[in-house]
């Protein structure tokens, strides 16, 4: 009797902690998509600093000559 007992008692025991494992897998695909890489074309107006420039450049040139009239 007390054999039987303890084989249903193991038989249990092991029942119960094999019931509680769980296992978790995740599968995962990761891809990559190729990159387009585009030229970038910049166009920069500089016209501003030269005009401001050549107004610099002229502008004794004017004073004298508004002098001369």
């Amino acid at each position: 009797m007390i054999r039987k007992r303890s084989v249903v008692s193991t038989m249990l025991l092991f029942l119960l902690l094999t019931s509680c494992s769980t296992r978790h897998e995740i599968e995962s695909r990761h891809e990559l998509a190729p990159i387009e890489i585009k030229p970038i074309h910049i166009t920069i107006d500089i016209n501003l600093k030269v005009d401001k420039a050549l107004d610099d450049f002229f502008d004794d040139i004017d004073a004298e000559e508004s002098k001369i009239k």
